[in-house]
């Protein structure tokens, strides 16, 4: 018998049954608008295939479903379903769902996208002989035209728009691509009933005009909508506030760790005092202060902040907000972007805290942070953390690194300019102020510098910086090195098929060369704008603080390996990654972690530093990135997510996307999603925390069996 899998199997089984009811049947033949339930007429050869997918009509009591046998060739075999008639409008409705029932031997993972758009989609995962519903939330291209009078700043909006990364035309839904990713083995998979659902019931303008404002509650909670846990009252604090003394009494922490969260009863290997990575019986892991193992569960941005929203010229949107001069004034705050607009702020997060816990919110707040975090079975404070929590060096943590430092322009995610003096004199400074803090503290697991940067195509900086002015210090790098390739400048014009008159003329021109005839330099100046890069951020980290780990800078290949855009490029990236960093960090908005292995030729451990599941049936109006149904599937998806991650031999570590909620009313930039293990009055939500535990209480032995 093949005991990792049996071990897999007896701790599904045991997380299962700490959740609430996961596997509940789905409902059938409801009276949802059909899209399509394969009766009658049908045409089968109407359903195209991928790789080795085999598809056939079954009866069952039910009437007619389409069955689908997949095998093991490719990371997503799958079916696209056209809309008979050539597209459907859904643009009255939210969701698109569908009956999904496992009838094979292999559990097995069912997702959706609609018009294959990447995030356009949600999957569920199917035990043999369960039925489950799949549902996809559509994210739309646009609110209605009214809408952008009396909303700024919001990214969702009341009713249902929640736009995201990919957006979809509701009235233009063509297809259904139908995906069974990671095959362990044949999987028979029955789908019926594809159906809308949902209303999608914005506001009237009339009601905008007149009775819709205030939309925000004096609790900071969106006023128009009733869910568990809401608070109604002043003294509903303190309700809740008892309640999860309890639940935190009754879940102190895992057993068998130590101070730090490491396995206490695990391996025992060197011990150096700090936190380092190290490949143990080929997986690798992390190796705490006390030579235990360690794998980093953590949480990002535990910090009191999280509900700050700018409030210039969106007043009215509030129910309450203080008096200048009162106690509870000293949650306004100011902002200054960039572009030197300055915008009041007001940290509702803060307000709530201050209610909750009286004049000693903060120190109170710190208290339980930690108490949560290891009650909840984790054990890393993660990026964009409060300082005065982590330092109280009760629990592991991370730290981010930004710096001053000029950039390349039209860079979306302002890559600087590597090249200049600045940019490491920058780095250095900021390192610099971590001296007598987190640097060389044994609590510290290290630094994240920057988070996100765009990585191009593999010619993009070389063109960026051919595009800039002739004082960026870059392009003077990189017309050198043209220099020493070509003898002269018709040497390179005749490579490249363009006119310069001379190297100057190069050097004063703005415009970019035909991208194809001059990759091969282009991509040669990528590699080094690369190279240096991670070596500086390397260098800077290690000065101030030679005992902490380069945790690189969060690369955001959400779809990498398997659907990455310029695939051999990405693997280019993180290989030079691999060369700086002592643990590459990667942001993965998807369903698993499990695909997620460098390339070939970088044996290096890896790191996630977002990931996240919402919803919008506990009272925010945009789910996030990763969108499910419900609270009890946002639990489940958790659980799947981690166990995924520990199954992966490079990961040491998963950070959820964040602690607390955003304000429904948006941060600076719009972002208003449902986030949080807690929510903005603080009050956990307890599907997603005891799912966090199930998982978290047994991560070392969960790993070990892999």
């Amino acid at each position: 018998m093949n005991t990792k899998w049996l071990v897999k199997v007896l701790v599904i089984v045991l997380i299962s049954s700490c959740m609430f009811s996961i596997y509940q049947c789905a409902p059938k033949k409801t009276q949802l608008p059909v899209l399509m339930d394969f009766e009658g007429n049908f045409d089968i050869k109407s359903v195209e295939t991928t790789d080795d997918v085999k598809v056939n009509l079954i009866k069952n009591r039910d009437g007619t479903a389409l069955r689908v046998i997949t095998g093991q060739k490719g990371n997503r075999p799958g079916i696209m379903i056209n809309a008979p008639g050539g597209e459907w409008d859904l643009s009255d409705y939210l969701y698109v769902e569908m009956d999904v029932k496992n009838t094979g031997t292999t559990e097995a993972w069912v997702s959706c996208r609609l018009n294959n758009k990447p995030w356009i989609t949600s999957r569920v995962y199917t035990t043999p002989g369960k039925m489950r519903t799949l549902k996809v939330f559509y994210k739309r291209s646009d609110p209605p035209e009214y809408f952008k009078k009396y909303f700024t700043g919001m990214k969702g909006m009341p009713g249902g728009f929640a736009p995201g990364w990919s957006r979809i035309d509701s009235k233009k839904i063509f297809r259904l691509f139908i995906s069974f990713p990671e095959p362990q083995g044949e999987q028979i998979i029955e789908i019926d009933n594809i159906r809308a659902s949902g209303s999608y019931d914005p506001p009237s303008e009339e009601e905008l005009k007149t009775t819709f404002f205030p939309f925000i509650d004096k609790f900071a909670q969106y006023k128009y909508k009733e869910w568990p846990g809401k608070i109604h009252s002043f003294e509903d604090f303190e309700k809740y506030r008892k309640e999860e003394r309890v639940d935190l009494d009754r879940n102190k922490e895992p057993v068998n760790r130590n101070r730090y969260g490491g396995w206490e009863k695990g391996p025992k290997l060197k011990a150096t005092g700090y936190f380092r990575p190290e490949k143990y019986r080929e997986k690798w892991w992390l190796v705490d202060p006390e030579g235990r193992l360690f794998w980093s569960h953590g949480i990002d941005c535990v910090r009191p902040g999280s509900g700050t929203t700018p409030i210039t010229e969106k007043k009215h949107y509030f129910e309450y907000l203080p008096e200048p001069g009162s106690p509870e004034s000293q949650f306004y705050n100011k902002r200054t972007t960039s572009e030197g607009k300055t915008t009041e702020t007001f940290n509702l997060t803060g307000l709530n805290l201050f209610r909750k816990y009286g004049e000693d919110w903060k120190a109170k707040y710190s208290e339980i942070s930690h108490k949560r975090l290891r009650s909840w079975g984790l054990n890393t404070i993660a990026n964009w953390s409060d300082a005065d929590i982590y330092l109280q060096r009760k629990t592991p943590y991370v730290v981010s690194i930004n710096y001053s430092s000029k950039n390349l322009k039209e860079s979306p995610h302002k890559f600087p300019d590597v090249f200049d003096p600045d940019f490491k004199r920058g780095l250095q400074e900021r390192m610099a102020s971590e001296k007598g803090k987190s640097a060389n503290d044994s609590w510290c697991l290290g630094y994240f510098v920057d988070n996100e940067l765009s990585w191009g195509d593999g010619a993009y900086f070389a063109l960026l910086t051919l595009k800039a002015a002739p004082d960026l210090y870059g392009k003077k790098i990189l017309i050198n090195d043209l220099k020493a390739k070509y003898e002269e400048i018709k040497d390179l014009n005749r490579s490249w098929g363009t006119e310069y008159s001379s190297w100057d003329d190069m050097l004063q021109s703005r415009e970019a060369p035909d991208k194809e005839k001059a990759f091969p330099d282009l991509n040669a100046f990528d590699k080094k704008v690369t190279k240096t890069y991670f070596r500086t951020c390397r260098e800077a980290v290690k000065e101030a603080a030679p005992n902490n780990l380069y945790l690189g800078c969060r690369i955001s290949f959400h779809f990498y390996p398997n659907e990455q855009r310029n695939l051999e490029w990405a693997k280019q990236v993180i290989g030079i990654a691999g060369e700086y960093c002592d643990v590459i960090s990667f942001n993965r908005y998807r369903y698993s972690a499990k695909p997620l292995v460098p390339p070939e030729g970088t044996d290096k451990p890896l790191i996630i530093g977002e990931w996240q599941f919402g919803a919008m049936d506990r009272g925010m109006i945009h789910p996030g990135p990763c969108a499910v149904p419900d609270q009890e599937l946002r639990g489940e998806s958790y659980i799947r997510y981690v166990s995924g991650a520990l199954e992966n031999p490079f990961l040491v570590g998963t950070h959820w996307f964040l602690y607390a909620d955003q304000a429904v009313t948006g941060r600076f930039d719009g972002e208003n999603y449902q986030l949080g293990f807690l929510d903005i009055c603080d009050t956990p939500y307890m599907e997603t925390v005891n799912a966090c535990r199930s998982i978290g209480y047994s991560i070392y032995k969960y790993r070990n069996a892999f």
